[in-house]
Order: structure tokens, then C-alpha cells, then sequence
């Protein structure tokens, strides 16, 4: 039986939500494929303005994902692969979720408004980088439609990766 998605709310990261994706990915549970451990919030503020200019611009960024209370429980999101390696110049969609919040389909509901979102704003396909351990992104890469289409070695950490595509046709 599935159950029904949780519903949640994306919104433009605001100043206040730098505090907050600070405070809930300082888990090493939560940051085991980012590097281990959570950044200094001087660099969620400086994600979260960047993400501000994005959607200005682009009209897709990383966007906070609100829950049903009304709290940041993570983000979602659409934004221009960073690296000089990979999909350069492609749009990647990915996520980051507190540990609490893991398993109840915040993320797929939050990463399926995002596909509407770049869908609408003209992205004709998305990207997903997975880091090949991460079973839980590659489960909802899979509930998206999303399909693997390379495998590759990162080059700073030396560890084996997953590109996921999904074309985004209009009316699909």
C-alpha cells in the first residue's frame, strides 16, 4: 500500500534559513556524503543568497522546504551543475533533508513540486549526481522517473558516482 506524500511547501531561501540549514545539517548522518560534516554558516549564507539570485534570474534555485508546521526541514531544487567536471552546463536537481525527517516522503514531494517548477521555467531536462553508496537518493531518483545514465569516479574524493536524467517534455 502507498501511502500518501506529506505535504509540503518550497519557498526562496530567506536569511533566516541559512541559521536553520546550518543548525540541521550539523549531523554527520546527514552529511555523510557531503563531506562529513556540515559547513561554516558563513557558507549557508552566502548558498542562500546565491540561491536568491538564482530564482530571480532563472526561476529555480535550491528552495527550503517547509513542512506541515511551518518549519525548514531541508531543501530541493534546481541549479546549474558547479564542478568543471560532469554535466557541466546542465540543470541538477537535488535535496538535503534533516535526519528527523528522513523516510516520509518529504523529499520525494518536495523534488517532484521542483520538477514542475524547472519544467515550467523552460528546463528541458534535469540531472541528478548521486554519490553510488547513497541508497536513499538513488530510491527517489527511481520514484521521479529519473534513469542512470553514467557512472563515474569524483575527482576529489575518489569515490564512484551516479548521473541520473530526466527529460522534461511539456504535458508530461
Amino acid at each position: 500500500m502507498k501511502r500518501p506524500l506529506p505535504a509540503v511547501r518550497l519557498r526562496v531561501p530567506t536569511d533566516e534559513d541559512a541559521v536553520a540549514w546550518h543548525r540541521i545539517f550539523d549531523d554527520p548522518d546527514v552529511m555523510e556524503f557531503h563531506g562529513g560534516r556540515s559547513a561554516e554558516l558563513s557558507v549557508y549564507e552566502e548558498l542562500t543568497a546565491r540561491q536568491r539570485r538564482h530564482d530571480a534570474e532563472r526561476g529555480f534555485c535550491l528552495w527550503s522546504v517547509v513542512d506541515e508546521d511551518g518549519r525548514v526541514i531541508g531543501f530541493t531544487g534546481a541549479q546549474p551543475w558547479p564542478q568543471d567536471w560532469g554535466p557541466q552546463g546542465e540543470i541538477e536537481i537535488g535535496w538535503r533533508l534533516g535526519r528527523a525527517h528522513w523516510g516520509k516522503g518529504y523529499v520525494t514531494a518536495a523534488a517532484r513540486q521542483t520538477l514542475e517548477r524547472v519544467r515550467a521555467a523552460g528546463v528541458a531536462e534535469v540531472v541528478a549526481m548521486v554519490d553510488a553508496r547513497n541508497a536513499r537518493s538513488i530510491a527517489v531518483t527511481e520514484r521521479l522517473g529519473m534513469r542512470l545514465a553514467e557512472v563515474f569516479t569524483t575527482p576529489l574524493s575518489q569515490q564512484r558516482g551516479h548521473c541520473y536524467r530526466l527529460p522534461l517534455h511539456n504535458g508530461s
